[in-house]
């Protein structure tokens, strides 16, 4: 997101946006159109939520103290996806704000790998639970790895460091997580305070290769740039002004509120589709793909499920690369690959210093690496020449109007030319820009007015291939992914959208996964038609 968008908007007060801070789930009850594709219709289908599991991650003893590492045993002859979920992951009291926090010392592991927990407390008892997310029937969740009942600890104040403004915790360590057995995937470790709080805190259990595989990318950056625990974030300093923000935020500390509403919003419901259609998946996040792309390698497709906007110059390249190799792009939100970041501190640091970029240590010496905008000085690279749309402002409230109904992402759907589903552009959304790095022929397919802060645009979904027969296909607006569970037990407001628009959503998402994980879409799918001329003049 940007201070000040393209055309003048001003506006600082992105943490609003997502309205709702409720622990929010996929809807299991997620239908399509009557007329909708087979896999659509299958994936779409309301789902019994599985009885909790038996064996499958309880602990050996849960008043003991001490952790107990007792992962049980998979069924080994069901699949993931097929395995009995357990649908009290969900928070059921936030409480007081010091009442539990947490967080990991890795962003991500490989399964097997040991991760430690650095927790605070202020009851006498806590535990923890950790739940890989996913479709389980519906429950959404499956519980694979408890903890005992350990002792309560109140950790030292955070400490700040006034140079860049950045809160780190520095908590003494207070287990170790095993990860043996647990599957590649999204996890949340729930934090459970003998009195009744609870926290959640983000772990990614990633892949080594994701060879013939769709890969799906957590946006790991992006979740700590909008983290104000401590009272600072890249975007407000303790006082809620722009200018006193950090330049600088750390993966040591925990996360506020429900802890990665990011992921909760933004990305989740995109996991869980996935997993329900059985395509085969990989897992990253993009602070992995700056130290080391090659999970890349061979992947069919890669999907960016909602709010990216904090890449490393490294990142970009690979994914770049993965494009010029035959890798399918999906953008699913807006806003993407905006913000230049560097990470430092072996990948714990995410620096930005955005609009006072002059101040960066590496400004004058190494202009490509210099933290700012992508678009902007002293190295500007648009977003656009990767992900085919520009973004264009915030905040924003449309319709999304369908301007290439015979598209194929669109099969199953029913939709005609001019068809508009209300509220499914926003909060953030990009557009076609033709006067900027913009990869051609691209065909337009939806083109949805609109009014940003007084001045008038468009929000467009795009859709173009490479000479390799790579596709990519970018949504325009932030709401996508969020349309997947609107109406639905955890979110059941989501901006006005209704249930015919979490129909069309969940078909064309379907629509993408399935044909993107059969290889490049270029070479099997009707080429893009460029539409840009006709549109745009």
């Amino acid at each position: 997101m940007s201070e000040k968008p393209p055309g003048g908007l001003g506006r600082r007060g992105f943490l609003r946006v997502a309205g709702t801070t409720a622990v929010s789930a996929v809807a299991a009850g997620a239908g399509v159109a009557g007329d909708a594709s087979p896999a659509a219709r299958q994936a779409a289908q309301p789902g019994a939520a599985g009885p909790a599991p038996t064996g499958v991650g309880a602990a050996k003893n849960a008043t003991e103290p001490g952790p107990v590492a007792s992962q049980g045993t998979r069924a080994a002859a069901l699949p993931e996806r097929l395995l009995p979920g357990d649908p009290s992951w969900r928070l059921r009291r936030y409480g007081p704000a010091d009442a539990i926090d947490g967080y990991c010392d890795q962003v991500s592991v490989f399964p097997g790998e040991p991760v430690g927990l650095h927790a605070s407390t202020t009851a006498d008892r806590f535990r923890v639970t950790a739940y890989r997310m996913g479709w389980y029937g519906g429950a959404l969740a499956r519980r694979v790895w408890r903890s005992g009942w350990m002792k309560g600890r109140r950790q030292a104040p955070s400490e700040l460091a006034q140079a860049t403004r950045t809160v780190h915790a520095g908590w003494d360590r207070t287990l170790s997580v095993p990860t043996d057995g647990w599957p590649e995937g999204a996890y949340l470790l729930r934090l459970d305070a003998d009195h009744g709080p609870q926290r959640y805190v983000p772990l990614v259990v990633r892949s080594a290769t994701a060879a013939g595989k769709t890969v799906l990318v957590h946006a790991a950056a992006t979740w700590q740039a909008y983290n104000r625990w401590g009272g600072y974030s890249l975007y407000y300093g303790e006082d809620g002004r722009y200018d006193s923000r950090s330049l600088a935020v750390t993966f040591d500390r925990p996360y506020d509120k429900v802890g990665v509403r990011k992921f909760l919003i933004h990305e989740r419901a995109v996991v869980e589709l996935a997993e329900r259609l059985g395509i085969p998946l990989a897992y990253t996040t993009g602070v992995d793909l700056e130290s080391g792309g090659q999970v890349l390698d061979g992947a069919t497709a890669v999907f960016f499920l909602g709010h990216d906007e904090y890449w490393t110059p490294g990142t970009r390249r690979r994914v770049t690369e993965a494009r010029d190799a035959g890798a399918n792009l999906a953008f699913l939100g807006a806003n993407t690959c905006y913000r230049r970041i560097r990470l430092e501190r072996d990948g714990r640091l995410v620096v930005c210093y955005k609009t006072a970029a002059a101040e960066d240590p590496v400004y004058g010496r190494h202009p490509s690496l210099v933290t700012t905008d992508f678009r902007a000085d002293p190295a500007p690279d648009p977003e656009s020449s990767l992900t085919g749309v520009y973004y264009d402002g915030f905040p924003a409230d449309a319709p999304y109007v369908v301007t290439a109904p015979r598209h194929w992402v669109f099969s199953g759907t029913g939709v005609r030319q001019g068809d508009s589903f209300p509220h499914l552009v926003g909060v953030e959304y990009d557009r076609v820009t033709p006067s900027v790095p913009t990869p051609r022929p691209l065909e337009i397919l939806s083109h949805s007015p609109l009014t940003c802060a007084g001045r008038p645009s468009f929000a467009d979904s795009a859709y173009y291939t490479t000479p390799e027969g790579a596709a990519v296909f970018a949504s325009g607006t932030m709401r996508w992914t969020e349309a997947l569970m609107a109406g639905t037990r955890d979110s059941p407001e989501a901006h006005g959208i209704d249930a015919r628009t979490r129909r069309f959503v969940t078909t064309v998402t379907t629509n993408l996964l399935t044909a993107f994980a059969e290889g490049p879409a270029g070479t099997h799918r009707p080429p893009p038609e460029d539409n840009v001329r006709k549109i745009y003049g």
